[in-house]
C-alpha cells in the first residue's frame, strides 16, 4: 500500500489464535485509504465471490492457511480444507475474475527429512512427514496443474520458519520467548540438536513483494522458490540466543521428540537470488534482540522464577 498497492485482505479469522490480536495487526492497514477488508472463508468459493462482487483485481497472493506440523496432527481434515480446498478455491476465483498473476505461500515442510542439504528447489519434495506437509505440497501442485491448463504467472514461495514482530504466539520464538520472560520452563523435545533455517520477517516480506512484481513481467511462467536466511541454528542455540536476549537462565524441560518434526532445515537460496534478487539481510543473532524488544514494549513484563534449579542444558 505505501508503494501505491490498492489491496483487499480477506480474513476468516480461524479461531487457532485469538481474534482480538490479529484485528489488532489489522489495525494500521485498516486505517489506510488503499485497504478493505472481506470476513470469508477462501474454501467457500461461493460466499468468497459474494464477498468480492465489487472487487476488482489482477493479482493474488495466498497467504491463508492453518499452519502448524503439530496442530495439523490434531486436525488432518481441517487442514486439508483451509490449505488445500482453499487453494483450488483461490486459483478458480482467479481464473474466474481474469486474474493471471497469483503468488502462493508455501513452506519448507514440503522437503520433509530430505537427507541433502541445503533443500534445492529441484528436489522431488514427496516424503511429506506431517498432514500440514502434504497439505502445501499440494497446494503447489495445485498451482502447477492451473498453470499447466490456464497460464499466467505463477509462483509459489517456499517459507523457511519466519519470525519477528507478529509472530504466532505457537511457535517456538515467540513462545520460547514468553515462557522465559514469565519464569516458566521452555519445552524441549529431542535432544536439542534439531535445525531451522530462520527467517527474519522483512526478508519474506522483500522475497514475496519481488515475487509479485516478476509475475507482472513473467506473464506466463511457473516458479518454485525457496525463501530463508541461509543459514541453519540447532534448537539449544536457539534457546541460548533467546534466553541471552533477555538475560536470564533458561529452565528446560526435556521431552521426547514429536512426531512430525524434521531433522533441519536450510534453503539453497541460488533460484531466490537468480530469480527475484532476493538476499537475506537478517542473521538470527540480529533478529533474535530486535523480536525481543518487539514482545517486551508489546504486553510481556518478567519476573524471577523461585521454585526449582534450572536443567542443565549442554550450549
Amino acid at each position: 500500500m505505501a508503494r501505491g498497492d490498492v489491496v483487499t485482505g480477506v480474513d476468516n479469522f480461524d479461531p487457532y489464535y485469538a481474534e482480538v490480536e490479529k484485528r489488532a495487526n489489522l489495525r494500521r492497514a485498516l486505517g489506510h485509504p488503499r485497504f478493505r477488508l472481506i470476513t470469508a472463508d477462501c474454501a467457500d468459493l461461493a460466499s468468497l465471490d459474494r464477498a468480492l462482487a465489487t472487487d476488482t483485481f489482477d493479482l493474488c497472493v495466498h497467504l491463508a492457511a492453518k499452519a502448524g506440523v503439530r496442530a495439523s496432527l490434531m486436525d488432518p481434515l481441517g487442514f486439508a480444507r483451509a490449505n488445500v480446498l482453499a487453494t483450488q478455491s483461490m486459483l478458480e476465483l482467479a481464473r474466474h475474475r481474469g486474474a493471471r498473476r497469483f503468488v502462493f505461500a508455501s513452506s519448507s515442510s514440503v522437503y520433509g527429512n530430505a537427507p541433502r542439504v541445503p533443500f534445492s528447489e529441484d528436489d522431488p519434495a514427496v516424503e511429506p512427514v506431517s498432514p500440514y506437509a502434504a497439505t502445501k505440497r499440494a497446494g503447489e501442485l495445485l498451482c502447477r496443474a492451473h498453470h499447466e491448463i490456464y497460464g499466467g504467472a505463477l509462483i509459489a514461495l517456499r517459507f523457511f520458519t519466519v519470525y519477528g514482530p507478529r509472530q504466532r504466539p505457537d511457535l517456538a520464538i515467540r513462545r520460547f520467548a514468553t515462557l522465559m520472560m514469565a519464569g516458566e520452563p521452555v519445552p524441549m523435545y529431542g535432544d536439542g540438536s534439531t535445525e531451522r533455517d530462520y527467517t527474519w520477517i522483512d526478508d519474506i516480506v522483500s522475497g514475496t513483494l519481488a515475487a509479485i512484481d516478476r509475475t507482472a513481467t513473467r506473464p506466463d511462467e511457473f516458479s518454485v522458490v525457496n525463501l530463508g536466511g541461509n543459514h541453519t541454528t540447532s534448537l539449544v542455540c536457539l534457546i541460548e540466543t533467546i534466553a541471552r536476549g533477555l538475560g536470564v537462565q533458561p529452565v528446560v524441560q526435556r521431552l521426547p521428540p514429536q512426531p512430525g518434526d524434521v531433522v533441519r532445515t536450510w534453503a539453497d537460496l541460488t533460484r531466490a537470488d537468480a530469480l527475484l534478487g532476493y538476499r537475506p539481510t537478517t542473521p538470527l543473532a540480529e533478529g533474535i534482540p530486535r523480536f525481543l524488544r518487539w514482545l517486551g514494549n508489546r504486553r510481556f513484563r518478567p519476573r524471577v522464577r523461585s521454585a526449582g534449579p534450572p536443567v542443565a542444558v549442554p550450549w
